[in-house]
């Protein structure tokens, strides 16, 4: 068992913090927020996550501010964000930051692993260079570096930190043999060595603009199929039939997550820097950066529909976490469907059980009265019981495709989905 470091505790070095002390390893975490390493330490889960809630208890990791216990690890692992700025260029800063800190301590013979999602290069340009000017240390000789992109799916009953099988590559043969032992140690599954860094680091990027463009596809059969009269989810549930060769995908509000809607940014700046465009993670990007404008239109047809204009309307936006059942807002398009809507001077309110205090409601209840409107942005679990008796309201606006569309009818609610 090694001493390890996990530097960031947020929603990818907790957990893997509490799998590596789970598996018998001296683990201490590294975090700048106060308050959350407070909460570790007193055994509160400060993401809200059920992985950490059920291993927290009882853990022996330690977190702190500093990074002392970087001096004396034999594995240090950075999982700091990396997102992207306004103009879409990836945010290196707290990278750069964490290794510099990183690097000032490592000691002879240790193992660095980036886990924070890079575009390709990034750890041979950046990190490599910075890590051996800050610690004086030869790569190779008395250190080594790998990058082990994270993977993790929140609100997944079936796959976790656990048991999702990894790559990982390195800066030498010596490094990505250390690399995988580590990680055969903590994880109950494949852990796929790749050629170099850049390998490793491109299967993120390649992974989530896979997810990226097929999305864009099915929400742009969505905007069409809206005008063409064709139920956009009853086709690819009917395509989903074919045994092979069709993977389903479904339209909806907006394209959310820390992963999804940034990490084809990365491969195309990168690409650019080498004089290449990469037109269709492009077009996809710009196809998924549209759909709360769609869904933003597709109330306004509703409401005009019902004799009613946007304008002044009572709406009501169900959901501000970008999946469901999950405490996580990261590049939510509730937000881009809510600044939408705040500039087409909607009466605007908002509700999510898991983000009490950014919801202008305090409760579902209260939520729904006196509303001529609600767009369904997020499909939790405590949304989906809903009827539409429940709903005293003009329209309702499945973001989702979640609910019954013949249910509304009925109720004589106007009911518009994307691509229902």
């Amino acid at each position: 068992m090694s001493k390890v470091s996990i530097i960031g505790l947020g929603y990818v070095g907790l957990p893997l913090a509490l799998l590596a002390s789970k598996a018998g390893h001296e683990v201490s975490g590294v975090d700048l927020s106060e308050a959350r390493v407070s909460k570790i330490n007193s055994g509160q889960d400060p993401i809200n996550d059920e992985y950490v809630q059920k291993n927290l208890k009882g853990t022996k990791l330690i977190a702190s501010t500093n990074f002392d216990s970087v001096n004396s690890s034999d594995v240090v692992i950075i999982c700091v964000p990396t997102p992207v700025k306004h103009d879409y260029q990836p945010d290196l800063v707290p990278l750069k930051a964490a290794v510099v800190a990183v690097a000032k301590r490592l000691k002879k013979g240790s193992l660095l692993i980036i886990e924070s999602t890079i575009n390709p290069g990034v750890c041979d340009e950046i990190v490599i260079p910075l890590a051996e000017k800050e610690s004086s240390l030869g790569l190779n000789l008395d250190f080594y570096i790998s990058h082990c992109p994270e993977r993790i799916n929140p609100g997944d009953k079936k796959w976790s930190v656990e048991n999702i099988p990894r790559v990982a590559g390195s800066s030498s043969h010596e490094g990505l043999k250390r690399t995988v032992e580590f990680y055969e140690t903590i994880i109950k599954a494949a852990i796929k060595p790749m050629g170099s860094l850049k390998e490793a680091e491109a299967v993120k990027v390649v992974e989530n603009s896979f997810r990226d463009i097929n999305i864009a596809f099915v929400n742009e059969l969505a905007m069409s199929f809206t005008k063409l009269g064709i139920d956009v989810k009853n086709v690819i549930d009917g395509a989903a039939t074919k045994p092979f060769a069709f993977m389903a995908h479904y339209p909806s509000v907006g394209v959310g997550g820390h992963c999804i809607p940034v990490d084809p940014y990365y491969l195309i700046e990168y690409a650019r820097g080498y004089g290449f465009e990469h037109e269709l993670l492009s077009l996809a990007r710009s196809i998924n950066n549209q759909m709360p404008d769609f869904t933003a239109s597709q109330l306004i047809d509703a409401l005009n529909e019902a004799g009613y204009t946007l304008k002044d309307s009572r709406v009501l936006v169900l959901g501000l976490s970008y999946k469901a059942n999950v405490a996580d807002d990261r590049e939510s398009p509730s937000y881009k469907l809510i600044k939408i809507l705040e500039q087409k001077k909607a009466r605007l309110s908002t509700f999510d059980p898991y983000f009490p205090d950014k919801s202008t409601e305090s409760d579902l209840a209260s939520a729904l009265k006196d509303k001529d409107a609600i767009v369904l942005a997020t499909n939790h679990q405590a949304f989906l019981s809903l009827k539409p008796k429940d709903m005293k309201i003009k329209v309702f606006v499945d973001g989702k495709n979640a609910f019954d569309k013949a249910a509304f009818d009925k109720a004589g609610i106007i009911y518009k989905g994307v691509g229902k």
